[in-house]
């Protein structure tokens, strides 16, 4: 069994890195789910909105060589991402949209995985 290519989407929150695990297939689709997600954010008129980190750079080769961080996995990081922006209780943006856009791409990598652990 060959390993499954892999690219990596470097966050970062202003403070912090944050370096997500994703297959090569879909890492694009986070960059640009983040980029949406930034212009819509400002709309958003909820007291609870989340503090999104901004997509840096993609890179197909990662080695954390500091204990300080660590590799999210992709379904990880987009269940995270899901219940955040799930939790925010807007009124009068249409929130729904934004929520479309993650749950699709959190399905797409949950069938990834599935479909790469029947290999």
């Amino acid at each position: 069994m060959t390993k499954p290519s892999m690219r990596y989407i470097v966050l970062f929150d202003g403070k912090a890195l944050d370096f997500v695990e994703m297959p090569a297939s879909h890492a694009y689709q986070l960059t640009a789910l983040h980029h949406r997600l930034h212009k819509e954010i400002g709309k958003l008129t909820a007291e609870n909105v989340p503090a999104l980190p901004q997509a840096v750079a993609e890179c197909d080769a990662l080695e954390l060589v500091n204990k300080d961080y660590t590799l999210t996995g992709g379904l990880e990081y987009m269940n995270r991402l899901e219940g955040t922006f799930a939790g925010i209780k807007e009124r009068s943006y249409p929130l729904v949209s934004l929520l479309t856009e993650i749950r699709a791409l959190q399905a797409q990598l949950e069938q990834w995985y599935e479909e790469e652990m029947d290999e």
